[in-house]
């Protein structure tokens, strides 16, 4: 299982909200280029970036942020959080970014989505779902931001898809989300299990590295991790063995692995 650290982007500063609330933010000070260095560092391959504004504006409002990010090459990019168009997407590629998160308009226009699939090719989307769970324990679909619920189930949003060789989808359980309280494992144990021929990327909840060996066990491809990188919650060595570019040494760690 791959880690990707995340950048949370608003107002062109580095942020984290609590469970998608735009009025619960914690702003860090640090700038988004001492973090593509840091988790370079650490040895990362790929780094998440979302511009929040985007996601509750529907306009890519950090775009020159996000320019700067991945004309340095330092790490692969894949950014979200306001695509709304076939433009968006080509000046964003265009400009460095290796793969585009699409989120709410998967659910709104499916069809024009499916034709931006097949146009950029499956290894340049992402489509992005952010779910809470009902009170049976479905994941529902909540788009713009997380503000809006739909009567979609995760699993028929992805329906349309699946013809169209779609491979990497994230999932980010929105309760869980900056919260610090672990990761949703038996969502993405259930994601993985209907749908095996998918790259999972899941998100929302990691705090240790016992976290991310429990995600790596349910077959995930990736984990996207925010909260717990900026605090440094995970030491280094914990994270060795999801950072592929990692040179430093390690004897032992939470998740058992040397």
């Amino acid at each position: 299982m791959l880690l990707i650290p995340a950048i949370d982007l608003r107002g062109g500063r580095c942020v984290r909200l609590f469970q998608g609330d735009f009025g619960a933010e914690t702003r860090y000070d640090l700038e988004p280029h001492e973090l593509l260095l840091r988790y370079r560092e650490l040895g990362a391959t790929w780094l998440h970036v979302v511009d929040l504004d985007g996601a509750k504006d529907g306009v890519l409002a950090n775009r020159s942020v996000i320019v700067a990010l991945s004309s340095q090459k330092a790490v692969r990019m894949q950014v979200g959080g306001g695509v709304r168009s076939a433009a968006v997407i080509d000046d964003l590629l265009r400009h460095g970014v290796d793969r585009v998160v699409v989120g709410s308009a998967a659910i709104e226009r499916p069809e024009e989505v499916a034709g931006w699939l097949e146009r950029f090719g499956p290894e340049h989307i992402c489509l992005a779902f952010d779910v809470r769970l009902s009170a049976e324990g479905e994941p529902i679909v909540h788009t713009r931001g997380w503000t809006r619920q739909t009567a979609l189930t995760l699993w028929r949003a992805l329906e349309p898809f699946l013809a169209l060789g779609l491979r990497h989808v994230l999932c980010t359980d929105i309760a869980r989300d900056g919260a610090l309280t672990g990761p949703n494992v038996e969502l993405y144990r259930e994601a993985v299990r209907r749908f095996p021929q998918l790259a999972w990327q899941a998100s929302g909840g990691v705090r240790s590295a016992v976290d991310l060996a429990a995600l790596d066990a349910v077959g995930v491809a990736a984990t996207v991790s925010g909260k717990a990188l900026l605090e440094e919650r995970i030491t280094p060595e914990e994270l060795r063995p999801f950072l592929p570019n990692a040179s430093f040494p390690v004897s032992t760690s939470a998740t058992g692995r040397s």
